[in-house]
């Protein structure tokens, strides 16, 4: 779970709230057919600029990668796939295949090393597949965006509609602040869902999207070594250049390659069907 991204919805939504409370009557921010205004108009302009299927897959697959957080580092990758190809010079590529692989992507990686697939029928696999879950990781941001863009514009479409209804009923002066309040609920309601909901969302996404991209990127790579059966040091030489500069060489060959008592420790999660 990505606290991160509940956390600050939390606080938003409550500072929002106790700002309006503490000023005024909150029940005079509620106004439904301002709200319906925005929301539906803003999911009807998203929904005409993308494929219906597109537009129903996506949103949940970015809803999902937007609360939900991989806890594995690329470390973690380094660390699993110099102890695959240990096994693997020892025992064979098809020792690799009963191995318990939390991460799907790699687990189908070394599933085609046990296979005796060669290195182009595998690198063809796996690009596709990553570049199929990319994009619909990109399109689940895109389709956020796309609602931050709308929601402001049929905000003020709602308070052109109030100010147009205002204005053509003149006749009771004493009438026409409230109706102004009214009328600028809709602009408040746009500003609120783009700003406190649909950007961030669409900002963590592809933040999210180029991290997966990365992580992936690493995971073939992995996958390339461990089917040459490539020596161990090499392997982490090659690989480390994934890492963030203040990693890279931390720890010793052991922090890699799983010798001493910590090292074996710390490839447990990765080992484990979650």
């Amino acid at each position: 779970m990505d606290f991160a991204t509940l956390a600050g919805l939390a606080v938003g939504i409550t500072v929002v709230t106790l700002a309006i409370a503490t000023g005024s009557d909150f029940s005079i921010f509620l106004n439904m057919p301002g709200f319906l205004i925005v929301v539906g108009g803003t999911f009807a302009a998203t929904m005409i600029k993308f494929p219906m299927s597109g537009f129903f897959i996506s949103m949940p697959v970015g809803m999902k990668a937007a609360f939900t957080n991989d806890g594995d580092q690329p470390r973690d990758y380094i660390k699993l796939a110099i102890k695959l190809v240990k096994k693997g010079r020892k025992s064979g590529l098809i020792s690799l295949e009963n191995e318990k692989i939390r991460n799907p992507f790699f687990k189908k990686g070394i599933q085609l090393c046990a296979d005796g697939r060669d290195l182009d029928y595998i690198r063809k696999v796996l690009t596709q597949e990553m570049a199929h879950s990319i994009q619909r990781e990109e399109v689940g941001a895109r389709v956020f965006q796309a609602i931050g863009d709308a929601a402001p514009a049929f905000g003020m479409f709602g308070t052109l509609v109030g100010l147009v209804q205002m204005l053509s009923n003149m006749s009771d002066p004493s009438s026409i602040g409230p109706a102004m309040a009214v009328a600028l609920l809709t602009t408040l309601y746009g500003v609120l869902l783009a700003n406190l909901i649909a950007l961030p969302i669409a900002d963590k996404l592809e933040d999210k999207s180029a991290r997966e991209r990365m992580l992936r990127s690493l995971i073939i790579e992995c996958v390339f070594q461990i089917q040459q059966l490539q020596n161990p040091t090499a392997m982490r030489e090659i690989l480390e250049p994934y890492l963030p500069e203040k990693q890279r060489g931390t720890g010793g060959d052991n922090s890699y390659t799983g010798g001493g008592k910590s090292g074996g420790d710390s490839q447990a999660p990765l080992k484990k069907v979650a």
